[in-house]
């Protein structure tokens, strides 16, 4: 039977919008892309703060959940990951973070140049648009446009970054630029006041090729093999059971799916998958493990002055800020809740930032039923300043429960495992509480509310952190790179079978992850095309061999 695609990419999330648009963009190639989920065009999708709405929407999010986890107080943590076109990138908090220069150099340790931070830093300058005009470290005249968020910012992140400098934390205008240390305001990925996701910036280019075919509602269910090699993928759309074949297949899933899909596929720890009824093909432990993700925890305060709260709450305000948005495109909804942010150092003798900083100009301590309650505040003036922690050395694992592909995995984030991990994170929450005692916030600051002045000591602190903590939904690293991948992300033991997405990082960057997750898709069309060329010319090595 002959080949129906050059290139199947599964997942149309961020990695996978990217990879569909690199790979078909000659016309050479035919790709097609299988995304589980539906459409993006969504309302709050679109709506850059309509993301509180789909926070717990089925219709557009896994929903996944951990088991209980004794390093969060034995509390099961809420991982939503993106169920439709642009996957996570569809339903994010839409910060545009690269992470700190150091984060890719240890990467090229791992991957060789390809992915050291020269390399790195010239792919996201190809990939920007960035508003703030280029230089040595931004990009201009990308597919993806990057708001600088210069404007419509709430007054009080003045309030915010003023407070900062007084803690001895500097103004940085750019944490993607020379130095990623300091306070200001977060790049986001939004135009024109709608969300700027990798389905809109990368695919809907894209979808107009007659060389790529999109199928969403296309659940793939295992990977499709002769002897070791990967030939197509079954998959399930609309209640039929199909097949596509292809010279190669990609897995651009997420931390999530494609670890999932390779242990439903018989490629994961051998025992585990007996277990469960799964013909072994590769023994490989690694395949979802090494999870890593960043934990992070929000300190609330009542404010003497107004905040989004009193615009957002009341159903005038909603109608206000509502026709405001459909009107111009501008106010509240138009923007994320993330207005000023920041990275600092729990203790001076680290050589780069350990914590990544939050502030937003609204609480959330009365949570809305369904819906994480962006949209619904609290019923009085509140602040938020929050952190999550950079390099955790906590790890955690997922694996498949059955052989039934629908059937969610089994994850286990442990997080705060390490002493590390605890260590820092209370010198974290203590800096929290030195920044709303520095004069331009405790001028503002009425109370603090959560976690209260009686929360001291440190053994109090700690307890605090561990029921309140949970993800800041960047998890990775389940299909590491030099454990699970090689260098060119070609799946080890087999040949034709790649993973591109943000579970092959070699480690956790500090930042969010959607810019890294985009930049695999960037890069890794470039190896796969240049793979493709050499095998057309005769030259091109066999696709089991390790090259790490």
């Amino acid at each position: 039977m002959a080949d129906e695609a050059d290139f199947i990419v599964v997942g149309a999330g961020s990695a996978g919008c990217v990879l569909a648009n690199r790979l078909s963009e000659s016309g050479k190639h035919r790709v097609t892309l299988l995304e589980a989920g539906g459409t993006d065009r969504r309302f709050f999708v679109q709506m850059p703060l309509g993301y509180g709405k789909l926070f717990y929407d089925r219709a557009v999010n896994w929903l996944y959940q951990t088991e209980p986890d004794p390093g969060l107080a034995g509390n099961r943590d809420h991982w939503p990951r993106g169920k439709l076109l642009g996957g996570s990138s569809s339903i994010n908090a839409m910060v545009w973070i690269r992470g700190h220069k150091a984060d890719y150099d240890e990467w090229g340790e791992v991957g060789g140049a390809d992915w050291g931070w020269s390399s790195v830093c010239e792919a996201y300058r190809q990939i920007e648009d960035n508003e703030a005009g280029a230089n040595a470290y931004r990009g201009q005249g990308g597919p993806l446009f990057i708001s600088a968020s210069r404007d419509g910012l709430h007054p009080l992140v003045r309030n915010y970054v003023e407070a900062c400098e007084a803690a001895g934390l500097p103004e940085n205008p750019d944490f993607n630029g020379a130095e990623q240390e300091g306070a200001g305001n977060y790049q986001m990925t939004i135009k024109g006041g709608r969300r700027n996701s990798a389905a809109r910036a990368f695919l809907r280019p894209a979808m107009r090729r007659p060389n790529l075919s999109v199928l969403t509602g296309a659940q793939v269910t295992r990977v499709l093999f002769e002897g070791r090699r990967a030939v197509g993928v079954e998959y399930r759309r609309a209640g039929r059971l199909e097949t596509l074949r292809a010279r190669e297949v990609i897995l651009a899933g997420g931390a999530i799916n494609s670890p999932q899909l390779l242990q439903l596929s018989g490629i994961g720890p051998a025992a585990h998958l007996a277990g469960r009824g799964i013909d072994v093909l590769v023994d490989n432990p690694e395949v979802g493990g090494n999870l890593n993700d960043h934990q992070g925890i929000n300190y609330t305060f009542r404010m003497t002055v107004p905040t989004y709260n009193d615009e957002l709450r009341p159903w005038w305000g909603k109608l206000r800020v509502g026709l405001q948005y459909l009107a111009t495109r501008k106010g509240p909804l138009s923007k994320s809740i993330n207005h000023g942010g920041g990275f600092f150092r729990t203790s001076p003798d680290l050589v780069r930032p350990n914590m990544q900083l939050y502030m937003q100009a609204f609480s959330t301590l009365m949570p809305k039923v369904g819906e994480r309650p962006i949209l619904t505040p609290d019923p009085f003036s509140g602040l938020s300043l929050g952190l999550s922690n950079c390099r955790p050395t906590s790890r955690g694992w997922l694996k498949i429960r059955s052989s039934d592909p629908f059937e969610a995995p089994e994850i286990t984030a442990n997080a705060f495992s390490t002493n590390h991990d605890v260590t820092e994170m209370l010198a974290a929450v203590k800096f929290l509480r030195t920044l709303a005692d520095q004069p331009p916030l405790k001028s503002v600051i009425a109370e603090e509310l959560r976690p209260g002045p009686e929360v001291v000591t440190d053994e109090d602190l700690i307890a605090d952190f561990r029921a309140r903590s949970g993800t800041v939904y960047h998890p990775s690293c389940t299909c590491k790179m030099s454990s699970v991948v090689d260098a060119r992300l070609r799946v080890k033991g087999v040949e034709g079978l790649r993973v591109c997405d943000a579970s092959a990082f070699p480690n956790l960057i500090a930042g969010n992850t959607n810019a890294p997750a985009i930049l695999m898709g960037w890069k890794g069309a470039e190896l796969i095309l240049a793979d493709a060329a050499a095998d057309r010319q005769g030259g091109g090595g066999k696709q089991g061999e390790a090259r790490v």
